[in-house]
Parts: C-alpha cells; sequence; structure tokens
C-alpha cells in the first residue's frame, strides 16, 4: 500500500506541474498574471509561529509525506450517491466538466478519488463553490480560515498539492480575505483532476459496473397474488 501511494504522489506531481503551466498561461492571456508578492504572514491562520505555513516543499518531501490512513480500494458503485440516470451516466465520459455539473457525478468521483488517496482535491473544490456563494464578511473570513487549515496548511493531512505562484496569490489574498480567495488554487485543483484523475475514472471498474448495473433491464415485478 505504500508503494502504491507513492506512486500515485509522484504521478500527481507530474501532472500537477502541467496544470500550474496550463493556469499560469491563462492568466497570462487575461491580463491577470501575478507580480512578484511579499512574504507577508497570513495572520498566523495555520496556527503556527512563523510564516513557514507557506513555505513550498521541494517534491521529494510532498511525496514523502504520507498521513492519509489506507481507504478501502475496490468497487464503489456509488454507493453514496443518488443512482444517476443512464443518460446521465455515459455523459460523464464525454467530458470531466459533465462530471462535476452532475450531484450524482461528483459524488461517485469523489469515492474513486478516495481509493486513490486524493479525495481531499474534490472536498478543497467543493468548500471553494461553497465559499463563492457566502456575501456575509464574517463568514466568509471564517470560511477561507477554515479552508486554509484544512487544506493550504503544511500541517494538515488533507493539504492539495500546490505550486509555489499560488501559494504567494493566496498569501497575498489572506490579508484581506474574500469569497475569491482560492480562485487560482481551485483552477489548478480542478485542472489537476481533470489531467490525471479522471481518466482513470472513466476507465476504472467501478465506472463499468454502473454503467452495466444502469443498462440491465429491471427485474419483472412478482406475480400478482391470487
Amino acid at each position: 500500500m505504500g508503494s502504491e501511494r507513492l506512486e500515485m504522489r509522484k504521478r500527481q506531481m507530474q501532472v500537477h506541474q502541467e496544470a500550474a503551466a496550463s493556469v499560469l498561461q491563462a492568466r497570462h492571456k487575461m491580463g491577470n498574471t501575478p507580480t512578484n508578492a511579499s512574504n507577508a504572514c497570513c495572520f498566523c491562520w495555520c496556527c503556527c509561529c512563523s510564516c513557514s505555513c507557506l513555505t513550498v516543499r521541494s517534491e521529494d518531501e510532498t511525496i514523502q509525506r504520507s498521513t492519509f490512513e489506507p481507504r478501502p480500494e475496490g468497487n464503489t458503485m456509488c454507493e453514496e450517491s443518488p443512482k444517476p440516470t443512464l443518460e446521465d451516466a455515459r455523459s460523464w465520459a464525454v467530458s470531466f466538466e459533465r462530471v462535476m455539473k452532475s450531484a450524482a457525478g461528483r459524488s461517485c468521483f469523489r469515492q474513486f478519488l478516495r481509493t486513490e488517496f486524493s479525495e481531499e482535491n474534490m472536498m478543497f473544490w467543493l468548500a471553494c463553490e461553497e465559499l463563492k456563494k457566502e456575501t456575509n464578511k464574517t463568514v466568509v473570513e471564517e470560511k477561507v480560515r477554515q479552508i486554509y487549515e484544512d487544506f493550504i496548511s503544511i500541517l494538515s493531512p488533507k493539504e492539495v498539492s500546490l505550486d509555489s505562484r499560488v501559494r504567494e496569490v493566496i498569501n497575498r489574498n489572506m490579508l484581506e480575505p474574500t469569497s475569491q480567495t482560492f480562485e487560482d488554487a481551485q483552477q489548478q485543483i480542478y485542472t489537476l483532476m481533470q489531467r490525471d484523475s479522471y481518466p482513470r475514472f472513466i476507465n476504472s471498474s467501478a465506472y463499468t459496473d454502473l454503467m452495466r448495473s444502469l443498462e440491465e433491464p429491471p427485474p419483472p415485478p412478482p406475480p400478482a397474488e391470487p
């Protein structure tokens, strides 16, 4: 199990670097390329006594840090989500966007990520979506703090993989938290899931078995009692 986690982290780091370049290029085209950020502290919301909470670790350190508890692998069949329709499930193979727009799709994909020890990516993305809906300034600041502690801090076992540029953006944004504080980070994690995990999900036995179960005709009703 340890070697599988190691290989998974290595593969995610490779895709992560490509995703970072893709987001940076998109930002540059829109004229939003960030300038050099200061190393100002984020109010020590990570519960440490210095700004080392935003220090980017080397790739080897990222791979070696494996604090996730083993999770059962195998066929989840989306047991925890409302069962999708056949048409809905088929659409997931068309694009990752179709998966993310479907409640059942997000749930099934999240369960698949759990078997790959990367469920935190979906959890972070969903938390950012909820943050965007919030308008109360006090609530926004509290949610930003919680998201940071849960997914950005290096002290968290659910830390998501982000590059140095995005962490610098977060560092600046934390000085004045808004509902868009993690916008760049959310886009980078979305791209990571799209390029890395999504193809394996579509080719997984869980998705194949789900499609088979939806395509099977329902059992005939029991005969009426005389």
